[in-house]
């Protein structure tokens, strides 16, 4: 497949809204990690919002591979950057509802099973759940 922009967005959103929320509602009540008041939901709004951007800069590298697609491994080292990224932009810039401080090590936690969880997904139940999704670079609606 090769994702459009538009569907780029559209499989973000809805990841993020579905797995990542259901990923982030344990740390959010405090069953997981410190107690932190809705403070990870705040986070995965950020995460969200700073993966659009970021995936005007991935389409747009996309398009320089013979076959206008990322391999897995690729997502892989996204999810990484993307992580290191929101670590110092929470730490060197003041984000409205999060302090700089925030334990390095929940966050590594819950990025990562929210990450895994939604690269999962991407990989098995959007292919389940939108037959057609991948024919239509991405596009849910």
């Amino acid at each position: 497949m090769t994702p459009t922009l538009l569907g780029r967005w559209q499989t973000r959103i809805v990841l993020f809204a579905t797995v990542g929320a259901l990923f982030t509602l344990p740390f959010a009540l405090g069953i997981v990690g410190p107690d932190a008041s809705g403070i990870p939901f705040l986070v995965l709004f950020y995460l969200a919002l700073l993966g659009l951007i970021w995936d005007v800069l991935y389409n747009y590298l996309q398009q320089f591979r013979w076959d206008r697609d990322w391999p897995a491994v690729f997502q892989l080292i996204a999810g990484l950057w993307e992580a290191i990224f929101f670590s110092y932009l929470v730490e060197f810039i003041d984000l409205p509802g999060l302090e700089p401080g925030v334990p390095l090590q929940w966050f590594a936690i819950h990025y990562s099973l929210v990450w895994l969880g939604m690269f999962a997904a991407t990989h098995t139940l959007m292919r389940i759940l939108f037959p057609y999704w991948r024919f239509n670079g991405g596009q849910l609606f």
